[in-house]
């Protein structure tokens, strides 16, 4: 019988907090050397709960760092022109560095639209065609969150990338997209996968590393994992009014090497990478 493996659960806050420690150090060099602090603008537009609750989060995380944030809030009923207003004086505003439009934005005001709009240098969830374009010719950018953060969960956690075989369940321009690029990028071989893909469950058995970000609750099961994969679950759903990701989590105890719990998991890391981009374009702007 093969033997079984310890599985390791992530501790995706606790690495998120030592990232944080290593900001934090920068942002207090920059001010000691009488340099005033990052800043990241953030547009809310309407009252979602969930949307507010995420901004307050990252407002406390750009705190923490010592940070500096504006907010700028917008009701449901503003028009198409209001938020580009406020996007427009954020790019020209010196002292802001970074600019995080909260999205999902209300009916009737295209998102991909507000987001071209971002200046690319402040573009701090690199979702502006720029910064997408930037990833794809594999040139210096802002990267996106999420993906920014599994790759430094998968450093982290020393998973070998180069030859790898990798699976990416999802292939949305915020996350299934551009971790994929990431990972050809490290010399993974990639297959994108997503809902017309054929034959899944086999696909998913052949990968060393595990993608799963299709917002499909518990989509991947034991039984679909290679032994000594690294599985990293992205999606999050609502099931009889709680929260579930893409991944079995119990399912794939001792078959997978590491797995991202659907909490404490990818998310602290995504704001984390937003702390980081904000850094950076800080930094990229006072070399300018």
């Amino acid at each position: 019988m093969a033997e079984t493996l310890r599985t390791v659960v992530v501790d995706g806050l606790a690495l998120a907090e030592e990232i944080r420690k290593e900001l934090a150090e920068a942002v207090g060099r920059h001010r000691a050397a009488g340099r005033r602090a990052p800043c990241l603008a953030v547009v809310l537009v309407g009252d979602d709960p969930a949307s507010a609750s995420y901004i307050k989060g990252k407002r406390r995380a750009c705190e923490r760092v010592g940070m500096d944030s504006t907010q700028h809030e917008l009701p449901a009923t503003a028009t198409r022109e209001q938020v580009l207003e406020v996007v427009r004086r954020c790019n020209a505003e010196p002292g802001v560095d970074g600019i995080l439009v909260q999205l999902p934005l209300p009916r009737g005001i295209d998102a991909n639209e507000i987001t071209r709009t971002i200046d690319p240098a402040k573009d701090v969830d690199g979702l502006t065609p720029e910064s997408a374009g930037r990833l794809l010719l594999g040139l210096p950018s802002l990267l996106p969150c999420t993906p920014a953060g599994i790759m430094k969960i998968l450093e982290r956690y020393s998973i070998p990338l180069e030859g790898a075989r990798a699976v990416v369940i999802g292939r949305s321009n915020i996350v299934g997209k551009p971790i994929a690029l990431l990972l050809q990028r490290a010399n993974a071989t990639v297959s994108m996968c997503h809902s017309r893909t054929r034959d899944l469950r086999g696909l998913c058995r052949e990968a060393d590393i595990l993608i799963a970000a299709a917002g499909v609750p518990r989509l991947v099961r034991g039984d679909w994992v290679k032994p000594g994969a690294a599985v990293i679950d992205v999606g999050v759903s609502e099931v009889d009014g709680v929260l579930t990701g893409d991944v079995d989590t119990e399912g794939v105890q001792g078959i997978a090497r590491i797995v991202t719990p659907h909490r404490r998991g990818v998310g602290p890391m995504t704001i984390t990478m937003l702390l980081q981009n904000t850094l950076r374009a800080y930094e990229l702007r006072l070399r300018a």
